[in-house]
């Protein structure tokens, strides 16, 4: 893909790429003007309502020097294609989720969800506080971007199945939509899965193209109607106990900007991190009563079996990883040496109330 030069201004026919701006004759700089393109329907809950906030709080927080458009799926580029956009330079900005470039960038998968891997707190942990962002940068140094934490679902459900699974048996030969190292797991138990955008999954699961699908949570699910093509809903979130969204910037517009607005659009993505999860431990408890009350969903968890197949599966896939990748192994290594580390006060602390508030209030 052609590289666009961004040392133009507003005006110029280009549509918004501005890395220098210009003074106008009434000695006002005229605001530099980026796209957005993402991987979500235009302004779908939470997932690109998200992207639009923090357009939204970047403008806000540079005083209106800054503006960014924002671009649903298949608006400038298609839903799978935003990594190339902000890379090539079609566009300033992506907003997406990093495990959907396993095939261009296998460890990237790591920047969006680890099976049996991290929780929220502990995950935004690892990138503040742990190295990974440094890491995740220097692994995206490579194709032109420069990335953020823009958002995270939170703990995932194992997604919706037409039948319901009392056994590994009943896995067999399901079609089943699962992105990233979770969906490699899945293979290797004998699930087929496939990796397809989420305004692909309603007509999926209706035509028979596929048996089961995850895709985030209670919120996004019901948005989608997902009730209404499978009544089995999987609690069993072992795929992805966190989910990061992430915000990229082509690296070349990045380092045009002044140092000012690149700590806007830092603190931005900070903000809007924190904003995301938050909706969602909100929503997602108002939509999984709806989903349960008024729409009859039937909440399973799937069977020992199961789970100890997916646990036995996803350690295989990790170590064909690292084995396969050496970007893979040292982000991975990183991540489950922070794992390690951070799992005794999380074991003492959030699990331990957990378990002591369950048995006392029931």
């Amino acid at each position: 893909m052609e590289r666009r030069h961004f040392l133009k201004t507003v005006g110029a026919g280009t549509a918004g790429v501005v890395a220098a701006p210009f003074v106008s004759t009434a000695g006002a700089q005229e605001p530099i003007t980026w796209n957005m393109v993402t991987s979500w329907p235009k302004n779908f809950p939470a997932l690109g309502t998200g992207a639009n906030e923090f357009a939204e709080r970047i403008e806000r927080m540079s005083g209106g020097r800054m503006r960014v458009r924002v671009h649903g799926a298949g608006e400038m580029v298609p839903a799978l294609e935003v990594f190339d956009a902000v890379s090539g330079g079609t566009a300033e900005m992506g907003h997406s989720a990093s495990y959907y470039w396993r095939g261009k960038v296998a460890a990237a998968q790591f920047f969006t969800a680890v099976p049996f891997g991290m929780t929220t707190t502990e995950t935004n942990a690892w990138l503040y506080h742990g190295g990974g962002q440094a890491l995740w940068d220097e692994l995206y140094a490579g194709h032109n971007l420069k990335p953020f934490a823009v958002g995270n679902t939170g703990t995932q459900m194992a997604g919706w199945f037409k039948k319901e699974i009392n056994s590994l048996e009943d896995m067999q030969g399901l079609k089943l939509r699962l992105p990233g190292l979770a969906g490699e797991a899945m293979s290797g138990i004998g699930v087929t899965t496939l990796t397809i955008p989420g305004s692909e999954i309603f007509t999926s699961m209706q035509t028979g193209v596929l048996d089961a699908a995850d895709w985030v949570g209670p919120y996004n699910d019901l948005a989608f109607g997902l009730h209404q093509v499978a009544e089995y809903y999987y609690t069993s979130a072992w795929n992805e106990p966190s989910a990061i969204l992430e915000g990229t910037v082509n690296l070349e517009a990045w380092k045009a900007l002044p140092d000012d607005l690149k700590a806007v659009v830092s603190e931005a993505a900070r903000a809007s991190n924190l904003a995301m999860i938050s909706e969602y431990a909100y929503r997602n408890a108002e939509a999984l009563k709806t989903l349960v009350d008024e729409h009859g969903v039937q909440l399973r968890a799937f069977p020992d079996d199961v789970m100890a197949a997916l646990h036995d599966s996803s350690r295989r896939v990790l170590q064909q990883q690292v084995e396969s990748d050496e970007a893979s192994r040292r982000v991975y290594e990183a991540y489950r040496d922070f794992q390690q580390k951070v799992r005794p006060f999380t074991d003492v602390g959030e699990f331990a109330y957990l378990k002591a508030r369950d048995r006392l209030a029931g």
